[in-house]
């Protein structure tokens, strides 16, 4: 059973090399593994100290991450009415292939959004797989029927 814990910058390597396995398994690299988990890890690093308005969670068993999310908070701007001034968008959600079928995934999940509540986050936003659609469902995603998105990237297949 995996347990659950705030990702730290000493982490960045590794989940470095969590998101080019993720990424590399969905498409054809057309950076090399080497440079890309350099800056990867570079950018996670910086990502992952205590001011940043992103946060991870990792899923550690024997020693060894097997799993991530990502969270990023949005502020909003201020309003004079009684709704939250923030947004989550959860990202990078990725659990080994041998350590799935094991809840972690929802565990994984259940930190994050927990962290929403506490912060006061209004909405949180994430752009899901088609396989993992029940496991968003399951926890109060839905899909929205007021969101737009214009994708601006030419070279970026929709899934």
């Amino acid at each position: 059973m995996a347990e659950i814990r705030r990702a730290t910058p000493a982490d960045a390597v590794h989940l470095a090399q969590l998101r080019y396995e993720f990424r590399a398994a969905l498409n054809n690299p057309v950076e090399d593994r080497e440079h890309f988990i350099a800056r990867c890890a570079a950018w996670m690093a910086e990502r992952l100290d205590e001011g940043s308005t992103w946060k991870c969670w990792v899923a550690e068993a024997g020693g060894a991450i097997h799993g991530h999310l990502w969270l990023q908070l949005i502020e909003k701007v201020p309003n004079p009415v009684p709704e939250r001034e923030l947004h989550g968008y959860i990202t990078n959600v990725y659990v080994q292939p041998e350590a799935r079928g094991e809840g972690t995934g929802a565990m994984l999940l259940e930190a994050a959004l927990a962290h929403c509540r506490e912060a006061g986050v209004d909405s949180v936003i994430l752009w899901p797989t088609e396989r993992s659609q029940p496991l968003y469902a399951g926890h109060g995603f839905d899909f929205p029927r007021d969101l737009m998105e214009a994708v601006l990237d030419p070279g970026r297949k929709l899934q």
